[in-house]
């Protein structure tokens, strides 16, 4: 769980993450998530380093036994999940795992269950949406003026959510290349396995509109409406997703 960012476009003192959303932290909506998913064995969660008594609080009321370690996030995105890759030092390259952002918190269940087993037949998965307004490409005049410069088919175009998940073997072939590239600039882990293991596929499965990342202020009464529509909890399976572990089991 990547809680490292400090949400400086929130303008408040406490991080996104720890926000207040229908009388819980933000945070522990999206860890609710993760710990009630069976196909999760373990959590750790990289928070911001000013903040992690107050993670470690969250965890140790509602999640002590599915949450193995609070840890400090990175100056960046970058060195935050190069931080959670290097907490997972004691697991095998065939292990799976799935990086997401906490400012997230209504991630559902079906989409945890989608990208595990995307990672069935590819080393990398990421949870996209279509793009449903136009997107353009822009280019600035020596002016300082922004003109367009091309508008690309919407049909091929994808708005990316998390989580990402990936093969272990994959992702730690990708950051090792990518942490020994002074020009490196990433805000996305499926781009890093693109850019630097470009023959490896990164399948892309479906995500869901509700899925949102608190980033700007009113963001969370957004979420708290989404959540009333859905019934009020961030992580209650589906009748649906129930069918299918009945099945699986």
């Amino acid at each position: 769980m990547l809680a490292g960012g400090v949400g400086a476009r929130m303008g408040g003192p406490s991080p996104k993450q720890l926000l207040p959303l229908a009388g819980r932290p933000v945070l522990e909506h999206a860890l609710a998530a993760f710990c009630a998913a069976p196909e999760v064995d373990d959590v750790i969660v990289l928070m911001v380093p000013e903040h992690l008594d107050e993670a470690e609080e969250i965890v140790a009321r509602a999640f002590p036994d599915r949450v193995s370690a609070v840890l400090p996030g990175g100056e960046n995105r970058t060195e935050t999940s190069a931080a959670a890759l290097r907490a997972l030092d004691h697991r095998g390259d065939e292990d799976l795992v799935l990086l997401h952002d906490a400012a997230r918190p209504l991630v559902t269940p079906e989409i945890i269950s989608a990208c595990v087993d995307a990672l069935a037949e590819a080393g990398a998965a990421g949870v996209a949406v279509p793009a449903g307004d136009t997107v353009v490409e822009i280019a600035p005049t020596s002016g300082g003026a922004e003109v367009l410069r091309d508008v690309p088919p919407r049909s091929s175009l994808r708005r990316m959510q998390t989580p990402q998940g990936f093969r272990l073997e994959v992702v730690r072939r990708a950051y090792r290349l990518a942490l020994a590239d002074p020009d490196l600039v990433a805000t996305d882990d499926c781009g890093v396995v693109l850019r630097y293991l470009p023959g490896e596929e990164v399948r892309i499965v479906a995500g869901d509109e509700s899925n949102i990342k608190v980033t700007n202020p009113g963001d969370v009464e957004i979420a708290e409406t989404l959540m009333r529509v859905r019934g009020g909890t961030a992580a209650a399976p589906s009748a649906a997703r129930a069918r299918r572990q009945e099945a699986r089991g």
